[in-house]
């Protein structure tokens, strides 16, 4: 996998992805599957660099890929 995602946009996913993690493992709230699947989505692309939805529409934020 070729990565298609810059440092910002990495940082904040990964950001995103613990907060929501957080939220999911901490609080009873609603749509608590919705969470964990969103929030561990963020964490692993934003870990790997790697976004398949940017890959389907062709996008890269990664100036030096």
């Amino acid at each position: 996998m070729e990565r298609n995602e810059g440092t910002l946009d990495r940082l904040l996913r990964i950001v995103i992805g613990i907060v929501l993690l957080g939220i999911w493992a901490g609080m009873n709230v609603p749509y608590e599957t919705v969470l964990l699947i969103v929030g561990l989505i963020a964490l692993v692309t934003g870990l790997t660099g790697f976004c398949a939805i940017y890959k389907l529409l062709g996008i890269s934020t990664c100036k030096e890929c």
